[in-house]
């Protein structure tokens, strides 16, 4: 037996040896144990949120199909963004993505929670972070369009990083009427080639 194959051998031994002890060191929580990881402290309200009107904006760039998002967007008194909606659908698409920004300082492993009325919900996972803002976002089923078309309230819940679940609702009454009419104004832009 040469010194390679002896070599080899015990470096596949202290690896088998290894993961074994790491398994053994590491063992998978329970689900209970999970849950508790991010169970919340409390609840509390978000409070100083003005709402304006839902609206809709298209982009239309070059021969792209047309992208119309239908947005609603509210601010605390200091005009900084505390939450904006997004609905963005492109033209010749089944499938449309709902969006959704934060103020930074989210637990952002927990997903925000949209319900309409008391009703259905949905999970959105957190998908980034920038400097100003956490985004969740996630494909908009159509069940899910059609309630936030049919509904009067949308209420969102997310966890902050002192794992207090925070809550906010937001007006549907003109989302239906703004979704389904013509955009509020059309961004066309040629690309020259």
């Amino acid at each position: 037996m040469d010194a390679r194959h002896c070599l080899t051998g015990l470096l596949v031994a202290a690896i088998a040896g290894a993961a074994t002890m790491s398994d053994a060191a590491a063992p998978e929580k329970s689900p209970a144990a999970k849950s508790a990881e991010i169970a919340t402290r409390g609840q509390r309200g978000a409070k100083d949120i003005t709402y304006g009107d839902w609206r809709k904006l298209c982009f239309k760039a070059g021969g792209a199909p047309t992208l119309c998002r239908t947005s609603i967007t509210g601010t605390f008194p200091t005009g900084q963004l505390a939450v904006r909606v997004d609905l963005i659908e492109r033209e010749g698409e089944r499938v449309a993505r709902l969006q959704l920004f934060v103020p930074v300082g989210m637990y952002v492993q927990h997903p925000a929670k949209l319900t309409v009325d008391q009703g259905s919900s949905w999970r959105l996972p957190f998908t980034w972070c920038l400097t100003n803002a956490c985004i969740a976002a996630d494909v908009a089923a159509p069940p899910m369009i059609k309630d936030m078309e049919a509904g009067k309230t949308l209420t969102l819940e997310v966890v902050d990083a002192s794992l207090l679940t925070l809550t906010t609702s937001m007006p549907l009454g003109q989302f239906a009427t703004i979704h389904r009419g013509a955009p509020a104004e059309t961004l066309e832009q040629d690309v020259d080639e």
